[in-house]
């Protein structure tokens, strides 16, 4: 694994999201009794910044509050901890708040909907699945003597039909490598809003929300969305969301397929891609507190068997502080 300091991909990214991220790892801080005077100081500089950052904290404030008891203390907790500039930082005493909170999850899904923060869970729609992967789980699947596909980390995958006829399948969320054979009765997999029609053929279907990516290994793999149809070539891959839909584009197939020989594989990517990508294969959530942080350039590789070793790689190469807290969550900036 390596890093060199180069230019960064000008890829866009999430700013809300991030922003909402950064906002309850605040504030699970706040609560862990790991906090100082100090992070509160930081915190209110945090807030400072923008409305949205203001906004992003009293959402996530209310998001506890629905999780149980001990969190109405929050807010009084972070008074006592905003003293005023060059007072001596001092620990707050711990609460068993993250455990309670997340024992209270059914109150949490009715609160957020279908997208629950930091995929502490499945959504609604993942429960339902006919098949699917738990944070770190990858799962064979043979559909039918001609349609087999291997499941990556938290996918999950419905059966809409199968019949001598017809056969019809949707990605929910997550990842699928497929492989199709000629058979007696077409397949079509559905994901957000497009459809994605092999032949013979090898290929990945990844959704993100409402954006899809379809990736063309062997064969040819037809996408038809927003009453378009494009065939998807091999080495080229398609995005399509609510939009609309792009030309399919080279990919490394390395790359592509790294998850399958349990590797993932960054070439130049920013870091901020980075740790979104390392997320899909914990339990909790890495979050970067620090977006300027988050455009440096990464090259590496992280094995998946050992991907917590992905936390101290980052913060050794870019000389970012870490702090660990309940479930899993890593503080990084």
């Amino acid at each position: 694994m390596d890093d060199r300091g180069s230019t960064a991909n000008a890829e866009p990214s999430n700013g809300a999201d991030e922003v909402k991220d950064q906002a309850t790892a605040w504030l699970m801080l706040l609560t862990s009794g790991n906090a100082t005077a100090d992070d509160a100081e930081a915190l209110r500089r945090w807030c400072a910044q923008s409305p949205a950052h203001q906004a992003a904290f009293a959402e996530a404030k209310l998001f506890w509050e629905v999780l149980g008891p001990a969190a109405t203390e929050v807010s009084l907790r972070a008074d006592r901890l905003a003293r005023p500039s060059g007072a001596p930082a001092r620990r707050v005493g711990r609460r068993a708040f993250i455990g309670g909170a997340l024992a209270a999850s059914a109150a949490a899904v009715a609160y957020v909907g279908p997208k629950p923060p930091f995929r502490l869970w499945p959504s609604l729609d993942e429960l339902r699945a006919d098949y699917r992967t738990g944070t770190g789980e990858q799962r064979q699947v043979a559909l039918a003597e001609d349609v087999s596909l291997i499941l990556n980390t938290q996918t999950s995958i419905g059966v809409r039909q199968m019949s001598p006829q017809s056969r019809a399948i949707e990605l929910i969320a997550g990842e699928a490598a497929f492989t199709t054979a000629r058979g007696d009765a077409p397949i079509d997999i559905f994901a957000a809003s497009g459809r994605t029609s092999p032949g013979a053929a090898r290929f990945e279907m990844r959704r993100d929300g409402e954006v899809v990516q379809v990736t063309c290994l062997d064969g040819l793999v037809e996408v038809t969305c927003h009453g378009r149809s494009v065939t998807v070539p091999p080495g080229r891959r398609l995005t399509y969301d609510g939009a609309g839909v792009q030309a399919p584009a080279a990919v490394d197939v390395a790359v592509a397929t790294a998850w399958q020989q349990g590797q993932l594989i960054f070439r130049h990517e920013r870091l901020a891609r980075v740790v979104e990508e390392v997320n899909r294969y914990r339990p909790g959530r890495i979050v970067l507190l620090d977006r300027g942080l988050g455009e440096r350039d990464v090259v590496a590789t992280f094995h998946l068997s050992r991907i917590d070793e992905a936390v101290d790689y980052l913060a050794r190469a870019f000389g970012a502080r870490t702090r660990s807290l309940p479930g899993g969550l890593v503080l990084l900036g």
